[in-house]
């Protein structure tokens, strides 16, 4: 007998069985399915409408295809298409009607996703070229490389969806997640591929490009040596990250320090990443953004280290990233995890009864309660945690930047806490692939020998390896290009996107107003090289 899942595969599988549902039952009903574009088919008449006087007289551009899943990047993609094809460009905007990347969804309804995607899009069909990748025909075989980048971003795939480093293939529910995500990865490789070589892109553009499906578009575009724009957003609104030729999630900054970092800082750049930095360490918010980075403003060094119970022993502040956040996947150097390296460090500091050692987990930890605590990970490696070792929680009303402010040494694996701890004069030793990482103010071992005898060097004599105050102000000047330059200026960050877009119309960003302030960010997303005003 059959169950719902499988008459929905059955019904899938016959010809125009989807189709007919869809247009008999399904389109006009309002949507309970998590994957809905119905505000976006409802805008986008008159979002086109706005392009059109635009498109019909701009200059020719560049052939781009544009990837694009989950709803919510699809909306997006929608109203990026028409502002690049009102600037001139040819784009065919290819999307993955998906919602769950880690479950496995009937035909039927697939199938029908589609439809309503498709539908969702026409507005676009005059301008803009829509395909699904779902109907691209794949091709035969794939080259070895790729196989390997397939099997590198479907293991990243379950460290993300399981918000753990650890992915056990000999456990049912670890190995299902991989072989799907396996399974789904091999398919978009191979369908991107055959599209790609066909018809020959100028650029690929593909928001994160690390992870899912955006990280095998990119990896296909980069066998291909296809010039390709991977794109992501921080905190803070109208503000993108960009790269190009790189996945955004690896943060590679080496043309920002090339370009910028020589260049001296003046007062006001110090006052304005002051000011950031004092947000932070008051818990308020700052800018464009509502994010708190702390939960509980500084209470000042002394306040500090009474609560903690510390003594007048050097402390060694280790501050832990999220585990799953995928700004953390692939940045391992010769640890295999970041959950190794707690491991090993708290288990070395264990012996180190002339120091105390404070491990900060990472606050954001409070924003997705089911990845594995950093917490968790010390109790792990010491059930017995001795009296010199604390550990501070993710709720626990401590503000990190009290813990700088007391802080001799600091040990980071990529959070943006190295460098802010660097700010301060204080050494800190470097773990992690990190955008900050051999920038001439950290201390960067290569290997487990390295790191060990790093520590003990910089140990053994604390104050002789205080940041000198040229090392200090390279941190500040970094610090500034980092938070201030790095990002570019863009209309509509993608989780206001909706309000974001009351405030720039698609007519308001193609008109003067709006290319004087976003038009050299979408020069960059079709691969222009990066300049600054």
């Amino acid at each position: 007998m059959l169950n719902k899942t499988s008459l929905r595969n059955f019904l899938g599988e016959l010809p125009l069985a989807a189709e007919l549902d869809y247009t008999l039952r399904q389109k006009n009903r309002a949507r309970k399915d998590h994957y809905n574009l119905a505000r976006l088919q409802k805008s986008l008449p008159q979002a086109a409408a706005q392009a059109k006087p635009f498109i019909e007289k701009a200059p020719a551009g560049k052939n781009i295809l544009f990837f694009a899943t989950l709803h919510y990047w699809i909306e997006q993609a929608a109203y990026i298409s028409l502002v690049l094809a009102g600037l001139g460009h040819k784009v065919t905007l290819l999307t993955l009607p998906y919602s769950e990347w880690h479950k496995e969804k009937d035909k039927l309804t697939q199938k029908q996703r589609g439809l309503h995607t498709r539908d969702a899009l026409f507005p676009l069909s005059p301008f803009i070229h829509h395909a699904s990748l779902l109907d691209l025909k794949p091709a035969s075989d794939l080259p070895a490389s790729l196989h390997a980048d397939i099997a590198e971003v479907s293991l990243w795939d379950a460290q993300y969806t399981l918000m753990r480093e650890e992915v056990d293939m000999h456990n049912p529910g670890d190995k299902a997640l991989y072989d799907l995500r396996l399974k789904r990865n091999t398919f978009a490789a191979r369908a991107a591929l055959a599209w790609m070589q066909a018809h020959k892109p100028d650029v690929v553009l593909v928001p994160n490009g690390l992870i899912l499906e955006m990280g095998i578009v990119f990896r296909v575009a980069r066998y291909l040596n296809i010039p390709a724009v991977t794109f992501e957003f921080n905190d803070q609104r109208e503000q993108i990250w960009l790269a190009h030729n790189t996945s955004i999630m690896q943060q590679d900054t080496d043309y920002l320090v090339e370009a910028r970092c020589h260049l001296p800082m003046t007062d006001d750049m110090y006052e304005r990443l002051a000011d950031l930095e004092n947000a932070r360490r008051g818990a308020r918010v700052w800018g464009k953004s509502k994010r708190l980075w702390q939960y509980v403003s500084a209470q000042g060094a002394e306040a500090t280290k009474k609560a903690l119970g510390l003594d007048d022993r050097p402390v060694v502040l280790l501050a832990a990233n999220v585990l799953g956040d995928s700004l953390t996947l692939g940045r391992n150097l010769f640890a295999a995890s970041m959950s190794e390296w707690i491991t090993k460090t708290v288990q070395y500091f264990a012996k180190r009864t002339d120091v105390q050692l404070v491990i900060r987990v990472h606050p954001g930890e409070k924003l997705v309660p089911q990845a594995k605590s950093m917490g968790t990970v010390v109790r792990e490696a010491l059930p017995e945690l001795p009296g010199h070792i604390h550990v501070i929680g993710a709720l626990d009303p401590v503000n990190t930047y009290d813990l700088i402010e007391i802080a001799d040494l600091g040990l980071a694996y990529t959070t943006t806490v190295g460098v802010e701890t660097a700010m301060n004069g204080v050494p800190v030793i470097v773990c992690g692939k990190t955008h900050y990482r051999g920038r001439g103010f950290t201390l960067d071992p290569d290997t487990w020998d390295e790191y060990f005898s790093t520590l003990e060097k910089v140990l053994s004599d604390l104050p002789a390896h205080r940041l000198t105050e040229e090392q200090t102000a390279k941190a500040w000047n970094y610090a500034y290009r980092f938070f201030f330059e790095y990002p570019r200026p863009f209309p509509w960050r993608l989780m206001n996107f909706w309000d974001d877009l009351e405030v720039w119309s698609v007519e308001k960003v193609l008109s003067e107003e709006g290319m004087a302030q976003f038009g050299d960010t979408f020069k960059f997303l079709v691969g222009e090289p990066f300049t600054w005003k």
